[in-house]
């Protein structure tokens, strides 16, 4: 059923006073042609009627003017084009952004990836050097995850011998690394390991 222009002008300067019939006419006139154009240009059912409710909103929000509009019918259908447009720029750049932040973290989680093995290497070493009972001591804390107690009955040692051993490879282990790598990497594996 086609608004002819004189029904079309009157539904608008009925509009204009805020009367709710003549919004509910020309919504229901123009609802569904608003929608089938987004959704051909979104390919969305979801955002083809979050264009529909945008645009009846601006519309409503500007009723006051719509009835000195000439051409009613190619003005919605221009704004409803703009509107899309916008849309589809904005999640362009979301997408965009997106991607770029995407790439970014994956660059990040392989530069840490590297530091990572770098880190462990150098520790290796740095482990290696020690001497035989500080390297037992380590690696019964540090990687077995034993207390001094137990590691002094394990040992048959006292706790404070466990600590001063631990103590001296912590420091042997920190001075090798230290001196095995650029400061900006010992920060990093700092913030990241400790």
């Amino acid at each position: 059923m086609e608004v002819n222009t004189y029904n079309e002008r009157e539904l608008l300067l009925s509009l204009a006073q805020g009367e709710d019939h003549a919004f509910a006419s020309v919504f229901h006139h123009y609802r569904h042609r608003i929608y089938a154009i987004a959704f051909r240009l979104l390919g969305s059912a979801s955002q083809a009627e979050d264009v529909v409710q945008d645009i009846f909103l601006k519309m409503w929000l500007k009723r006051g003017e719509l009835h000195e509009i000439s051409h009613f019918k190619a003005y919605l259908f221009t704004v409803t084009r703009n509107h899309i447009f916008t849309s589809l720029k904005l999640m362009a750049r979301q997408q965009l952004a997106a991607s770029e932040l995407s790439a970014t973290a994956v660059n990040e989680i392989k530069d840490a990836a590297i530091i990572h093995k770098e880190y462990e290497q150098i520790l290796q070493r740095a482990i290696a050097q020690l001497s035989p009972q500080q390297e037992l001591i380590y690696k019964l804390s540090k990687e077995e995850g034993l207390k001094r107690n137990e590691i002094a009955d394990r040992l048959q040692l006292s706790p404070e011998t466990i600590k001063v051993h631990l103590a001296n490879a912590m420091r042997s282990i920190r001075a090798f690394c230290v001196a095995r790598m650029d400061l900006n990497t010992f920060l990093v594996i700092m913030w990241l390991f400790y």
